[in-house]
């Protein structure tokens, strides 16, 4: 599938891609999950993070509002209207751009965390990726990958995101994330973040 497939695939996907409960995060219960998980893994607020693949911009919004700098990149220009349309709502100002999550158009050694949550699985090239997202990091930067080997059968188990990681990323640590609460319901697959300190 190219790019312009992927575009428009998410993009009629933008309408409704809220309503799961770790998409939008609309649940009170479900958001105060997610912050409790990211949290203790992140740097001082301040931080510099791109949430890559953002979609509606939830997380990047959720990491805002704590007081980090977050750039959001996603390929749907639906999804990032979405995004910005909640960050104002919110009366945050993320940046918002429209661009290839694989490759964001940022200056290399340029931040404090590169987030990307449910992307690895669905990139053509992740071991590209993932190299072109650890550049993007300055020295102690950390990189976090929510990822998954679903119940349908799609998605990636930790030890094949762990083999794609580059040589030069040693310190990592994967953490298994079976919590209802973060996923709005009971879960019966592999669900973990990757966190990996450069």
């Amino acid at each position: 599938m190219d790019l312009d497939q992927v575009r428009a695939e998410w993009d009629a996907a933008a309408a409704t891609f809220d309503l799961e409960p770790d998409h939008g995060l609309l649940d009170p219960g479900v958001r105060n999950a997610w912050w409790q998980l990211l949290e203790p893994l992140l740097p001082v607020a301040s931080s510099r993070v791109a949430d890559l693949g953002c979609g509606t911009g939830t997380l990047a919004v959720l990491l805002a509002e704590n007081g980090h700098e977050v750039t959001g990149v996603d390929l749907s220009p639906e999804m990032i209207a979405r995004a910005r349309a909640k960050a104002a709502a919110a009366g945050l100002a993320p940046r918002f751009i429209v661009g290839d999550a694989a490759s964001p158009a940022l200056p290399s050694g340029s931040l404090d965390v590169v987030l990307a949550r449910h992307v690895v699985w669905a990139l053509p090239a992740p071991a590209t990726a993932i190299r072109a997202w650890v550049d993007l990091l300055a020295p102690g930067g950390i990189l976090l990958l929510v990822e998954g080997r679903w119940s349908t059968g799609a998605g990636l188990a930790a030890e094949q995101v762990r083999a794609l990681l580059p040589a030069d990323v040693h310190d990592v640590q994967v953490i298994e994330l079976p919590d209802p609460a973060l996923w709005g319901k009971e879960i019966h697959d592999q669900r973990y973040v990757l966190v990996a300190r450069i």
